[in-house]
């Protein structure tokens, strides 16, 4: 019984001394790009979302931005087709081939 204690309590020092390593992993970015639907516009999703298109060496890039209250404060301004300049600061991560930006600050830009 003492033993099953100790290598409890030791695998879950272990898992709270791993936590900020699995942390510094979403670092957070800030990009600034037309904002469009990833339906109206793009015809991409099944549903509307945001999707910021930034221009890099030439090429688009599209990060699709994750649903939250953040998000969808400007969501109205882009559906049915119309696009919008903004300034996103979030963390990007990559799923299926596709960059998902989960946003803390969504603005548009100047």
């Amino acid at each position: 019984m003492k033993q099953l204690k100790f290598t409890l309590t030791l695998l879950a020092g272990l898992a709270f001394a791993g936590a900020p390593a699995f942390a510094d992993d979403a670092t957070t970015t800030t990009i600034i790009g037309n904002m469009v639907c990833g339906k109206c516009t793009l015809h991409e999703t099944a549903s509307c979302q945001n999707v910021i298109q930034v221009t890099t060496d030439g090429k688009t890039v599209n990060y699709y931005v994750t649903k939250n209250e953040i998000s969808d404060a400007l969501h109205e301004d882009v559906c049915g087709g119309d696009s919008e300049k903004v300034t996103a600061t979030g963390t990007v991560t990559e799923k299926d081939g596709k960059e998902i930006l989960t946003a803390t600050k969504l603005e548009k830009a100047k």
